[in-house]
């Protein structure tokens, strides 16, 4: 594949985990611990193929409804999985960064998080954003609080709120839009996933549950997003 025309930016939405476990006759569980082998292959293909930004549809602020003992499952499971990541992360030249609100997250966690985070702050091959009690409408939300204080307290004008400054304070301002964005589980929608960001996205749909989602499913996305025409609002 042409180097020009692979994806800088690709967000995941990993979905299909408990579906999965269930044909089977597995607990929701067992298909969250094979999902993580999927994660695993995704971060691995990206690397070989030269995207820079990986984003992944951890835990969503709508995931607190779901039953209790799967949230616990999925935060001891996101704890245990940055604790025995943070070495390969760091071998393989991986930044984590995580979005989404801290609030309602066990401490002990946030921790980890924030200490991975800045243990890899120096790396530069790739970044692996992973959206962790996240939502696209709370991000938005956040950020214009955020714009809101910043203007009572006279740091800027009113005239001077456009779409770059409102953009700068979203979760992670530093990284790039999303160009591919890619769902699982043969669902058609985004589910509050990185609204902003996407804006301009191709999307990928694949009947493929997480799990199942491999390097030549992979490549079919990105061969799928090579083949477009990508005009941003311009005539080409």
């Amino acid at each position: 594949m042409s180097e020009t025309i692979v994806p800088t930016h690709v967000a995941f939405i990993m979905d299909g985990n408990g579906r999965w476990a269930t044909s089977r006759g597995l607990p929701r569980s067992a298909g969250h611990k094979q999902g993580i082998d999927s994660v695993e292959r995704v971060i691995s293909f990206s690397l070989a193929c030269g995207v820079s930004v990986v984003s992944l549809y951890a835990f969503s602020t709508e995931n607190w409804s779901r039953p209790k003992p799967e949230i616990e499952f999925l935060l001891a499971a996101f704890k245990d999985y940055l604790t025995k990541k943070k070495s390969d992360l760091l071998n393989r030249d991986i930044r984590l960064t995580v979005s989404g609100r801290r609030t309602g997250i066990p401490a002990d966690l946030v921790s980890t998080i924030d200490a991975i985070e800045a243990h890899t702050a120096h790396c530069k091959t790739m970044t692996l954003n992973i959206a962790f009690n996240y939502g696209g409408r709370t991000e938005l939300a956040d950020a214009c609080k955020s714009v809101c204080a910043e203007v009572a307290a006279g740091l800027i004008s009113p005239d001077a709120v456009d779409e770059s400054c409102l953009a700068s304070h979203l979760y992670r301002p530093e990284l790039p839009d999303v160009d591919l964005l890619v769902r699982t589980s043969g669902e058609l929608r985004i589910s509050n996933f990185l609204l902003w960001q996407s804006a301009y996205a191709e999307f990928y749909f694949t009947e493929k549950h997480w799990p199942d989602f491999d390097d030549a499913e992979y490549q079919r996305a990105l061969d799928s997003y090579a083949a477009r025409c990508r005009r941003f609002g311009a005539v080409k």
